[in-house]
């Protein structure tokens, strides 16, 4: 076979990225893709951000396996390329389909991937339970709105995490209620749709080991309120509930791997629409902690919504409080390069700026300034207000 795959490859230039599918070489194998890996010795890229060994071979990994998907493969042996977990997961990322609304002759067999002559089974296997749980938040955000309301996406999640001996409460708007999470269920009230609260808890570590908390925004539509988007591009907004979903993979992940950490969430559920009871331009409203905040803009809703939540979090006595939201114009600084981290503490940007470059999920810090607290706490009547659209502030 190797013969034959080196005169087929004779004056093929196949960089960084590109692979080609060829048939016919092996009485076994119905079809071979082979991929390019880059440069030999490549490793950690400090200008980059980016372990570019291991992008390389998730990068290579997932061409190949989309290609030999598309030529009609349904089993594919993956190559470990000296790192199986990075391979796996590079394959099983590309060969996710979202079919969830397809006629059954029309939806494709799911392909199965396994590891090629390698004794790294472990890591492969690893590889596949983190593709699995990033492809579990990418189902979830491409649902159509209607078929992920607050209430629809807090049944997949215990349809997903309860199995898996992960903890979920589902907090009623009843309960917010009670709780005076004012704040949440003011930017709720244009829809119909009852908002909720998702807590979610994995402990596999010390019970008096403090948890890392996350909190995940979890708007399943957002039109924009009464401050509406534009026609154009809105129906991507059934994906407002992104960080909601991460969360949701990053404790099925967490639960399957057996990690030993101890880990809460917090992730408020709503629809952010323009209806009769929607919140207007300069309505004031109490917040968990006792403070007023007056809307300026309901189309910047996201970091209202989790501000009672963060309040909340503080009764966990967390060591470490994540807040993850798809937050409105930061991609107009980072595109799609990476995402943006506000912290002021060096060892949470150290840890996530390493934990980016291992995975490829980059990530760069952006500034918290003490001129910025004036934009929130500026104004004499109201302790705080939320900033127009065009000034984009996560506080932690």
């Amino acid at each position: 076979m190797e013969g034959k795959l080196t005169n087929l490859l004779k004056g093929a230039q196949l960089g960084r990225g590109q692979a080609e599918v060829y048939t016919n070489v092996h009485i076994d194998y119905a079809a071979i893709a082979v991929a390019g890996l880059g440069p030999e010795g490549e490793g950690m890229d400090t200008l980059e951000g980016l372990d570019v060994c291991k992008e390389n071979i998730r990068v290579a990994s997932a061409v190949a396996a989309s290609k030999l998907q598309n030529s009609g493969v349904n089993t594919i042996l993956v190559e470990g390329f000296t790192n199986s977990e990075a391979a796996a997961e590079g394959a099983a990322l590309a060969v996710w389909q979202y079919q969830e609304f397809k006629n059954k002759e029309e939806q494709q067999a799911n392909t199965k991937l396994e590891l090629f002559e390698s004794p790294e089974g472990d890591g492969f296997k690893r590889g596949l339970i983190k593709a699995e749980c990033q492809n579990l938040a990418r189902t979830l955000e491409e649902a159509p709105a209607n078929r992920l309301t607050p209430y629809m996406f807090a049944e997949r999640a215990v349809a997903a995490l309860c199995s898996c001996g992960v903890q979920v409460n589902v907090r009623d708007k009843h309960w917010l209620e009670e709780k005076k999470m004012n704040a949440f269920l003011t930017m709720a009230k244009g829809s119909c749709q009852p908002p909720l609260l998702l807590e979610l808890g994995y402990c596999a570590a010390a019970p008096e080991e403090k948890p890392v908390l996350i909190i995940g925004k979890g708007l399943t539509f957002d039109s924009g309120g009464l401050f509406t988007k534009k026609c154009e591009g809105m129906m991507k907004h059934r994906a407002d509930m992104a960080a909601a979903a991460v969360a949701v993979g990053v404790f099925k992940c967490a639960a399957m791997l057996n990690l030993p950490v101890n880990i809460k969430a917090l992730l408020p559920l709503a629809e952010n629409l323009p209806g009769g009871l929607a919140v207007k331009p300069g309505d004031v409203v109490m917040g968990l902690n006792g403070k007023s905040i007056r809307i300026d803009h309901t189309d910047a809703e996201g970091r209202v919504i989790m501000a009672d939540p963060l309040v909340f979090a503080a009764s966990y006595k967390p060591c470490l409080i994540i807040t993850l939201g798809t937050m409105t114009d930061v991609d107009k600084a980072l595109g799609s390069g990476g995402a943006a981290l506000f912290t002021d503490s060096e060892v949470v940007w150290r840890e996530m700026h390493r934990a980016g470059a291992e995975t490829g999920d980059r990530v760069w810090r952006f500034p918290l300034w003490k001129n910025y607290r004036k934009k929130v706490t500026g104004m004499d009547i109201y302790i705080l207000f939320q900033c127009e659209k065009n000034y984009v502030l996560l506080l932690f």
